[in-house]
């Protein structure tokens, strides 16, 4: 029913095809359809282990993408169905996930993840016919702004092309076995750093001892109603664990949003993390959705 293509590089052509399709959806559904690595891997025509499925109707309408992405430990893939074929969404999302899984194969195996946005009952069975199985579920949390309660660390922005490298490290020691936030690069941070919504202003950094020890990264999402503010990345040095940085370092975060005007505060958090969720829980946040993470081992056929 559908002629599926796979890309490792996108053309212009592919990109703008792929770009109307992901705006529809997004208009469609009210959020965003793929997470921020893939859309930076998807501007770029490519990445590390980027894989474009595209899924052509019999007309040669874009109906259905997947993408792949590299990770930490894992192949990331989210995929997206156009808006005009929901009721085909089933064998669709499943046809794009059986070439993912043999490209991955092809390639020499790997674990991949597969992430729904906003899931509802029937994703599980979706992802059970395709071999994968539940993993993650990562829950975003909200909260008013201004919190109400006053910070106790001292922080201050982060400048570029001074500290990358200090940041990279507390970074990768605090998500070393996460499968998307672990073993970032300089070029993985240059990226972000290039992109439109950056601010280092609401990147704040502490430190003890002439050292990183805790950060809190922010991001504005000016495009939701109302507009957030998201704890984007938070972290906490393993060698400062103990001293209540996590704490100090959100309500930072979060002052500084408030500061820009902001009334709605954001983060994620995975649902099997019962520190962190206790934490942000008594600052206030509350569960607003949970995405999964659907698992797939994949055997290498070479």
């Amino acid at each position: 029913m559908w002629h599926i293509e796979t890309r490792r590089k996108l053309d212009d052509r592919d990109f703008a095809t792929v770009s109307a399709l992901l705006h529809d959806a997004q208009k469609h559904d009210g959020f965003q359809p793929l997470s921020d690595h893939l859309l930076l891997d998807l501007e770029q025509r490519g990445g590390e282990n980027f894989v474009a499925v595209l899924g052509y109707g019999e007309t040669g309408v874009l109906d259905g993408y997947a993408q792949t992405s590299g990770a930490n430990m894992s192949i990331a893939v989210e995929l997206v169905i156009a808006p005009s074929e929901r009721a085909w969404a089933d064998e669709l999302t499943s046809q794009l996930l059986r070439v993912v899984m043999e490209v991955v194969a092809a390639d020499g195996g790997r674990r991949i993840n597969w992430w729904v946005h906003h899931p509802d009952d029937h994703t599980d069975v979706v992802a059970e016919g395709a071999g994968f199985r539940l993993g993650r579920r990562l829950l975003q949390m909200r909260r008013s702004l201004p919190i109400g309660e006053p910070g106790t660390v001292d922080t201050r922005s982060f400048v570029i092309g001074r500290d990358e490298a200090e940041w990279l490290r507390v970074n990768n020691a605090a998500f070393r076995d996460h499968p998307e936030q672990g073993g970032w690069t300089i070029e993985t941070l240059r990226r972000r750093e290039a992109e439109p919504w950056f601010d280092p202003a609401g990147f704040r950094l502490h430190e003890r001892d002439g050292k990183l020890a805790a950060f809190c990264w922010t991001k504005i999402h000016s495009d939701t109603e109302p507009p957030m503010g998201e704890i984007y990345v938070i972290a906490v040095d393993p060698a400062f664990h103990g001293h209540g940085l996590g704490k100090a370092l959100t309500i930072a975060g979060l002052e500084h949003l408030a500061a820009k005007g902001l009334t709605t505060g954001m983060l994620h958090v995975d649902a099997g993390n019962t520190t962190a969720m206790s934490l942000y829980e008594r600052l206030g946040f509350t569960v607003h959705h949970a995405d999964h993470a659907y698992v797939a081992d994949i055997t290498s056929t070479t």
